[in-house]
């Protein structure tokens, strides 16, 4: 699917840099893509392709795992920032972060099928891919089943299904094994860190809300409306959770689990239910959430044992 239009960015620099883009693409702006590879992506939108990608641009560290993931990595042209997984992703060209591409750079590179992140890209960037008649698909799972189903969309996109959806099963059967296991669990009143500046945490409708619940833990901020919602020390001093879980700043910094250290009258503190989880396990939606959660089941199950 694509569209077109006359604007290089937000701010509608002159059509001569859209000409120039294009001219590098080698497309018009009637290009459009319909065809027998069809799949419909997080916005509820059918992007078609005539043939297989085979050079794809994957514009967030979870897109980039995602479509290893569907057995398409040796098709991936360009990522951004912090995709280090898996190794081989390092070595693919970086176009920026998530937040700010340089589209010039994208350009060059010639991706015939673009991966954009929903709500973590600039709208305005995204759109302007697409006028310059490059499919964009979106993706952001917000579920279990949806992580399977992204890896299963991409591998359709990427005519590489045989691979693709032999690791959307094991991911999907080895949620539902977990989530069997865990069923009677005793529950465990929980806090989860997201971020420590502003503090803020997730609630039950976050994925990894989701996890805390398939876990047996019962989010002491899971009712709170909004996905990340920010918080203060007085709220979680308040909620009192037996268990406190964190990510960090890196993959093995627990600096933001000592910040509870200086509040001993937590429960948390006083069973020494502190547990770090690390960050890319559990707070990219891929296939690796299944090792965050075995991880997160497996710390509630400590605290637990010290009741």
């Amino acid at each position: 699917m694509a569209t077109s239009g006359q604007k290089c960015g937000a701010d509608g620099p002159a059509i001569a840099c859209c000409a120039s883009l294009l001219a590098l693409l080698g497309l018009g702006a009637d290009a459009a893509h319909a065809g027998a590879l069809c799949a419909i992506d997080d916005r509820d939108r059918e992007v078609c392709l005539e043939q297989p990608a085979e050079r794809i641009a994957a514009l967030s560290p979870g897109a980039t795992e995602l479509v290893f993931a569907a057995g398409a990595g040796e098709k991936v042209v360009a990522v951004v920032a912090y995709s280090d997984y898996p190794p081989e992703a390092q070595e693919v060209p970086s176009v920026g972060s998530h937040t700010r591409m340089d589209l010039e750079a994208l350009v060059t590179l010639s991706p015939d099928l673009v991966i954009g992140w929903m709500t973590g890209n600039p709208p305005e960037q995204l759109e302007t891919l697409e006028a310059l008649g490059m499919p964009v698909f979106y993706i952001e799972p917000r579920d279990f089943a949806g992580v399977s189903s992204a890896i299963e969309r991409l591998a359709r996109l990427a005519d590489t299904r045989d691979e693709g959806d032999r690791i959307a099963a094991e991911f999907r059967d080895g949620m539902a094994a977990l989530a069997e296991r865990y069923a009677d669990a005793e529950p465990v009143s929980v806090f989860y860190q997201v971020w420590d500046e502003p503090l803020m945490t997730i609630n039950d409708e976050h994925l990894i809300g989701q996890v805390v619940s398939m876990c047996g833990g019962v989010n002491v901020f899971g009712e709170l409306s909004r996905l990340v919602p920010r918080i203060d020390d007085e709220s979680v001093l308040a909620a009192d959770p037996e268990a406190i879980l964190a990510g960090g700043m890196g993959e093995e910094n627990r600096d933001w689990l000592t910040h509870w250290e200086q509040y001993p009258s937590l429960t948390a503190i006083e069973r020494d239910n502190l547990y770090f989880v690390p960050p890319s396990l559990i707070q990219r939606p891929t296939p690796r959430l299944l090792e965050g959660s075995r991880l997160f089941c497996e710390q509630l199950d400590h605290a637990r044992d010290k009741r």
